[in-house]
């Protein structure tokens, strides 16, 4: 008999690894997905430095890699909740001005602007622009649409919230601004590249490390912006 007893929604094999039984109102794919979080090393890092969701090293990653947050003073989070991403910019810059907004309400966060409202709705980006109090350095969008079940149908779905976003960021950056938005791998993609380097001197595409080996999602990460250029139509 083994001395691991049950622990959670599960037990714990010999290896320390959680064991998911599917339980009433459980589907298979559901337990399979609570045993992938409940093992995944950057959910326990998460809950072990204090941050809100894994996502945090996602953006941790992307600045070691490109420079993101260096030297910004105004940051939008386009889909923050729960607050991760704003979490990593308050830490690496503690004087820069925060704006976080989602459709879900946010814990608060000291330091940080967080707005339970709608990115499309028509003040939003006057509300944005007036709480940063000026253009902003970097638009971050980790937003997703919910899923439907059909893999076309949700990346469409999603490669639509980013236009959105990238439309949005376009009248919100300085000069020299950055976009970093999550994006799914599908058809479409090249579409996106192209309406990226419209507005942009570099775009980068790049799986993060913290990024779930079998996940679609990619980041795509857009420097330089070219304020000349119109918005997105």
């Amino acid at each position: 008999m083994s001395g691991a007893g049950p622990s959670g929604p599960g037990g714990r094999s010999r290896g320390g690894k959680v064991r998911v039984k599917t339980a009433r109102k459980r589907t298979p794919q559901s337990a399979a997905w609570l045993e992938r979080h409940l093992n995944d090393p950057y959910v326990a890092a998460a809950k072990a430095q204090g941050y809100r969701s894994r996502a945090a090293f996602k953006l941790k990653e992307l600045d070691e890699q490109f420079g993101l947050l260096a030297g910004v003073d105004r940051v939008v989070d386009l889909g923050a909740a729960p607050g991760g991403w704003c979490q990593v910019v308050k830490q690496k810059r503690p004087k820069a001005r925060v704006v976080g907004m989602d459709l879900l309400a946010i814990e608060p966060l000291a330091g940080v602007d967080l707005f339970q409202k709608d990115i499309t709705d028509d003040d939003s980006e006057a509300l944005i622009l007036s709480v940063l109090g000026g253009p902003a350095d970097l638009v971050m969008s980790d937003m997703a649409a919910n899923t439907v079940g059909h893999k076309q149908t949700d990346h469409l779905r999603t490669m639509g919230l980013i236009e959105v976003g990238l439309d949005m960021a376009t009248r919100l950056l300085r000069p020299g601004g950055s976009f970093l938005a999550k994006v799914l791998a599908g058809g479409g993609d090249g579409q996106l590249t192209a309406l990226l380097k419209r507005h942009f001197t570099t775009v980068k595409h790049v799986k993060p490390p913290a990024s779930r080996k079998g996940s679609s999602e990619w980041y795509v990460v857009a420097q330089g912006f070219k304020a000349t250029q119109q918005p997105v139509e």
